[in-house]
């Protein structure tokens, strides 16, 4: 089967195609049977040197029964030389199994928190706790007061028992 397509040429990372006429067993830059074009994606869209075709020899070879493949029928499409349709692939955007199992699960998971809301909403909010009276606040108080002055306060206890020690260190002589 012949086949209208694509042969890269160029350098790396400055590519430039050939349009040719080969057999659709050949490798993709081998052998081929006739050059009929050129693409140069480097250039400008609206240069007219971008696509080249020798549009006498691409239609003997379209009569001949040779296949365009779909981005040189892009181009024979601008030239009117050969209609092109986009293809129609509805199964090409749809999720995979393990995406489509992470949709549910999230769904899940909205409808419960969505469950959650509705019943928190519905039932009657807590009652507030009923506060202690005043008088109980005060003698509470009171007491803790009394308590506080009874006991001696540790720091001042802890200072004085430090003391005479520091002072008995600096008093003795220096054992060697």
């Amino acid at each position: 089967m012949l086949k209208i397509r694509l042969a890269r040429g160029g350098a790396k990372k400055r590519p430039y195609y050939s349009i040719v006429v080969a057999d659709s067993h050949a490798p993709r830059d081998g052998r081929f049977i006739e050059k009929v074009g050129s693409y140069n994606p480097l250039l400008a869209r609206d240069n007219a040197a971008r696509v080249t075709l020798n549009s006498a020899r691409i239609s003997h070879w379209l009569s001949k029964g040779a296949q365009p493949t779909d981005r040189v029928a892009r181009f024979l499409a601008v030239e009117g030389l050969a209609a092109w349709t986009p293809g129609s692939n509805p199964k090409k955007g749809e999720p995979h199994a393990k995406a489509k199992e992470r949709a549910v699960e999230r769904a899940e998971r909205e409808a419960a928190l969505a469950q959650a809301a509705a019943e928190a909403a519905a039932a009657p909010p807590p009652e507030p706790e009923a506060e202690t009276p005043a008088v109980e606040v005060a003698s509470d108080a009171a007491e803790a007061e009394t308590v506080a002055e009874a006991a001696p306060a540790p720091e001042e206890g802890e200072a004085a028992a430090a003391a005479p020690a520091e002072d008995a260190a600096t008093d003795a002589p220096a054992a060697e």
